[in-house]
């Protein structure tokens, strides 16, 4: 599991960080609004720790930038700013929940830790993609009607890719952050969409998943012009 931590305060990021990481949590910090909304965009976190007062992008615009995107992760917001109308607004522009400073450690575990059950059964639900469909709860694919039998390690991928549809998965951000491996052997990602492109992208049906060259793979419903 990776954890962003967005927070400009360097000793209480490293605070964060190191319980973080004694608590077998993964962990990567960005130290302002826009390079955080970055790392964000270009990565599978499972969840988000988020300061509201970052230098040049606030929390609550990095906040309203990642529901945009359809970014799907839990957003916890950390604070100082404790006023009624400061939490609310944060739920109401999409973060999941809000913890003020200072807060004891073992809480925020605690909450790190609800937000990822409920997650775990948001999740729980079907994502469709033009024709194919996903049923993350029984972990059951169809495409066009059809069902497909994945492995562990296709059906992760696959996940991967429509809970991010539209958007660019690196073989890095494959490797590190869907199935939490050393990047250095990029080429089984390769062997994976290969393999999920047999079962999926079979013809006649029109291709879902697509290598962007120099960058990665994304998984998207067909153009009108791919799908005739």
């Amino acid at each position: 599991m990776k954890i962003l931590l967005i927070e400009d305060d360097v000793a209480i990021a490293q605070v964060i960080r190191r319980g973080l990481e004694n608590a077998r949590y993964g962990v990567d910090v960005a130290q302002d609004g826009r390079s955080g909304l970055a790392m964000a965009s270009e990565n599978a976190y499972g969840l988000i720790l988020l300061d509201i007062m970052l230098p040049g992008m606030d929390g609550w615009e990095v906040c309203e930038s990642l529901r945009a995107r359809r970014s799907q992760a839990p957003i916890l917001m950390l604070t100082a700013r404790d006023g009624l109308q400061d939490r609310v607004r944060g739920l109401d522009i999409g973060a999941d929940d809000y913890l003020p400073k200072p807060f004891e450690f073992p809480e925020l575990l605690a909450r790190i830790r609800a937000l990822l059950r409920r997650d775990k059964v948001h999740r729980t639900r079907v994502v469709r993609v033009a024709d194919l469909e996903i049923d993350t709860g029984t972990r059951r694919v169809t495409r066009a009607g059809q069902e497909i039998a994945l492995t562990d390690r296709e059906y992760t991928l696959l996940e991967a890719l429509a809970l991010r549809e539209g958007q660019v998965l690196t073989r890095e951000i494959i490797q590190e952050r869907v199935w939490a491996e050393d990047s250095a052997y990029s080429n089984v990602v390769d062997v994976y969409i290969r393999s999920l492109r047999k079962k999926l992208d079979r013809e006649p049906l029109p291709k879902l998943i697509h290598t962007v060259h120099g960058m990665g793979y994304v998984l998207r419903a067909p153009r009108p012009e791919e799908a005739e």
